[in-house]
């Protein structure tokens, strides 16, 4: 694996992606011996990486550390504090390199590169992408946490909770006094998207938390709630009036080829580059049709039999044609607006008890799993629905398999939309992968990791295509297992997946390098991979709120097949799926490189 910053011997400047950062940072090639002093930094490590965001720390469950508490603090996001940071992770990365990581016990190693990783990133946030500048949604959702945790996380009394809620509103003036005084040079989506999400977090301070106050802490928060609510009134004032002005000739949403390749490094864990992943992608989106094609013809002919298959047509438009008709009616059987939410958690028993009965896998014992509304501060950019695992270092506090629910105010013909795409099957394979036996799963097991240090270590700073990639990996094997009778429709429809899944890591690196038009995005999704339209405008503007997260999905799965492939030869006959599974869900989400190396002892 890369180690991003590895040098030695004088003081240096680093370029990256043209952007001087790590400015003269002087390394000594002195190495210290392995052992109890890089297991002292790592934790530090974690202490003093949560420390820097209160809001953060106390929903990992982390609530004083050196006489702060955080459950009443907001994260500070002044130029000051960011700068402090950044020098922490400076001077970190100058102390990282005191150790000769090859001297290191493999699991001490798989820290060391976890760590190293994360400094990279920080960096990058703090130098390139500034998101402390650039980036309103930041401040936005980062208020909604600060005053939802404690809501739903029941990690002491319902009115010290409140009291909580009650001092962060107190502070939440002040904040937006700080987002209002640093934003600029942001582009025109970010800032549409950081005001609809604000407008959550006022519906969340002027309805939700006020009708749930307890009695005798109502006249407090009311008190705290009418100055916080004019504050958030007058951030989305600035988002749509002020901000503009700011932010001239609506800058580029798009990081561009290097600050891209840079990233996706960084972000992915990962030696291959853009455009390695992006050939990758499009050569298996053309084998995924071929796939389709051959599935659909079957049920076309025991659908649209009075019409034939099309044999007129040559190609892509006869692949086109075929596919969308018989996926067309696959959607038809959906859910309600009125039982969706019912449906998804008959679905998620249904997966764990053909988990459970296939031995895929150790499940959790207990269930601290709940199935709630996306926060709507969140809906963003989790516009299906997403995973909040339980909190690090309190992990009986629950987790949270979010799911977005239809507005009442739209047209029939988006909630029509809406429902096609998550139908009975898709549907269900949402469920496998936020929750049983997907992310939800793996979070349990990172939960275990013992030492509790280095479990809470690869659960703060887990690598997102790991994680991604385990949850789209076992979707395939719990189909390859036999799940709903090996029904065709959800194998057609898990392969649709797949190609959304090829289509987010094209989407992401093409747009991202100025490589693809909006109008050809749509096209991608619409045309070639058989998306809905309303599926298709949130990707679309997801893939402009972030970088360098959609391939995670694509690069992930792979590794995560790969990585069987290799266990297997490795193993020969005395290969067991299910202590595969456990065993690779024990070592947490490290990078895919890292776990093939600690499952193997050799890169995968």
């Amino acid at each position: 694996m890369p180690n991003v910053f590895r040098a030695c011997a004088r003081p240096r400047s680093l370029l990256l992606t043209g952007t001087f950062f790590l400015a003269a940072v002087a390394v000594s090639c002195s190495r210290k011996t392995p052992g109890s002093e890089f297991g002292k930094l790592a934790e530090e490590v974690i202490y003093k990486s949560l420390s820097f965001s209160p809001v953060g720390a106390s929903a990992q469950g982390l609530h004083k550390y050196k006489g702060e508490d955080f459950d009443r603090e907001l994260d500070n996001l002044s130029f000051q504090a960011i700068q402090r940071q950044r020098n922490y992770f400076v001077e970190l990365h100058k102390r990282l390199e005191g150790f000769d990581k090859d001297a290191l016990s493999p699991e001490d190693r798989a820290d060391y590169e976890v760590i190293d990783y994360q400094i990279g990133l920080a960096l990058f946030d703090t130098d390139v992408a500034q998101s402390w500048r650039r980036h309103p949604q930041s401040y936005v959702e980062l208020l909604g946490s600060a005053l939802f945790n404690p809501l739903i996380l029941e990690y002491a009394p319902k009115e010290e909770r409140y009291r909580h809620i009650i001092a962060r509103l107190e502070k939440l003036p002040a904040f937006v006094d700080t987002a209002r005084r640093q934003l600029r040079g942001v582009p025109a989506i970010w800032a549409k998207v950081a005001k609809e999400e604000n407008d959550g977090n006022i519906g969340l301070v002027d309805q939700t938390l006020r009708l749930a106050a307890p009695a005798n802490v109502k006249a407090a928060y009311d008190a705290a709630a009418g100055p916080a609510l004019d504050a958030l009134r007058n951030l989305n004032r600035f988002l749509e009036t002020d901000l503009p002005g700011r932010s001239p000739g609506n800058p580029d949403w798009r990081l561009g080829s290097d600050q891209y390749a840079t990233k996706f490094k960084l972000a992915l864990a990962t030696n291959r580059t853009p455009d390695e992943v992006l050939a990758d992608a499009e050569g298996r989106l053309r084998e995924v049709r071929s796939k389709m094609l051959e599935i659909s013809l079957p049920l076309h002919s025991k659908w649209f039999g009075a019409h034939g298959a099309h044999d007129d047509l040559r190609g892509i438009e006869r692949e086109n044609k075929v596919i969308s008709e018989v996926m067309d009616h696959i959607a038809q059987d959906h859910s309600t607006p009125a039982h969706y939410f019912e449906d998804a958690k008959r679905d998620l028993e249904e997966a764990r008890n053909f988990a459970a009965t296939k031995n895929l896998l150790t499940l959790p014992k207990g269930s601290n799993l709940q199935v709630i509304p996306t926060p709507e501060f969140q809906r963003g950019i989790y516009a299906v629905g997403g995973f909040n695992p339980a909190p690090a270092l309190e992990p009986k506090l629950g987790a949270f398999f979010w799911l977005t629910p239809i507005p009442e105010n739209w047209p029939k013909e988006r909630v029509e939309s809406k429902l096609r795409e998550y139908n009975v099957y898709n549907l269900r394979l949402l469920v496998i992968h936020e929750a049983m036996p997907g992310h939800y799963v793996q979070g349990e097991f990172a939960n275990d990791i013992h030492p509790k240090a280095r479990g809470v270590l690869r659960a703060v700073f887990s690598n997102g295509a790991n994680v991604e990639g385990w949850a789209q990996y076992i979707t395939q094997v719990m189909l390859e297992e036999g799940f709903l009778d090996n029904s065709p429709e959800l194998r057609l429809t898990f392969l649709k997946q797949e190609l959304r899944v090829d289509a987010n890591a094209i989407l992401d690196i093409r747009l991202q390098t100025n490589r693809m038009t909006d109008e050809q995005a749509m096209e991608l999704m619409e045309k070639s991979t058989f998306q809905e339209h309303e599926e298709a405008v949130a990707k679309l503007q997801r893939a402009k709120l972030s970088s360098a997260q959609l391939p995670s999905y694509f690069a992930g799965w792979r590794d995560w097949l790969r990585l069987q492939k290799s266990v297997r030869q490795t193993k020969g006959a005395g290969f067991n799926l299910h202590d595969f599974h456990d065993q690779a869900l024990k070592e947490g989400a490290v990078p895919m490189g890292v776990l093939g190396r600690l499952l193997t002892g050799k890169e995968t």
